[in-house]
């Protein structure tokens, strides 16, 4: 997506620079996050383009510093072993859900697949949207990071980021790219969409992490 000025980005530009929901507090053993409210529905947040992605057509391609370059088709895919896993929702505009059960590829069992050189150390998310969003390969290679197809038993709908999104669920949720198409393994750190529009690198719900 071009990065125009948009009313959303010149919002949330406006709430980084005043700091908007910023709590201070800080309490790591808390399941919700400071500044966090509990919500019940899955609220749809987006740059305002929900791309429609032909499976028959999909391809998820894995790039840059890793020892053999993937481009898998949905079959290959889903011949990667499948994983369950449970976990909550913290959106830095402050709705947090909890229990979510997703089914989907581990980051790790993909990234085992392709292999790292000794120089990688970041992703870039790539979206079929034109979203990108970074991440430090620690936190993508999470014990709880996947690479998500199904949320409470079901495919993932279109405006969820299906058929492909990430969740990293420890970090804020915009760092978990929905309808996922590439990612981009690189040395050196590069800001995202909206990292470069104001908000922090990494995104620790706990530490309050929400603006660069």
């Amino acid at each position: 997506m071009a990065e125009d000025e948009t009313k959303l980005t010149r919002t949330k530009r406006a709430w980084a620079a005043a700091g908007k929901f910023l709590t201070g507090r800080h309490d790591a053993d808390a399941r919700l996050p400071p500044g966090q409210h509990l919500v019940t529905d899955w609220p749809v947040l987006d740059l305002g383009i929900e791309p429609s992605i032909d499976i028959a057509r999909y391809r998820l391609d894995v790039t840059g510093f890793v020892e053999t370059r993937l481009s898998l088709d949905w079959a290959a895919l889903m011949a990667l072993p499948q994983s369950d896993a449970r976990s909550d929702i913290h959106c830095v505009t402050t709705w947090s859900r909890y229990d979510n059960d997703w089914r989907g590829i581990r980051t790790t069992d993909l990234l085992e697949r392709a292999g790292l050189m000794e120089i990688a150390g970041h992703v870039l998310l790539h979206g079929a949207d034109g979203y990108v969003t970074n991440l430090p390969l620690a936190d993508f290679c999470a014990p709880d990071a996947m690479l998500a197809t199904h949320w409470q038993g079901a495919p993932l709908t279109r405006e969820h980021g299906g058929p492909l999104r990430a969740v990293i669920p420890h970090l804020y949720f915009w760092k978990s790219a929905k309808w996922l198409t590439r990612i981009e393994v690189i040395g050196t750190d590069q800001a995202g969409f909206w990292e470069r529009n104001g908000y922090h690198m990494r995104g620790d719900p706990w530490a309050e992490e929400r603006y660069g």
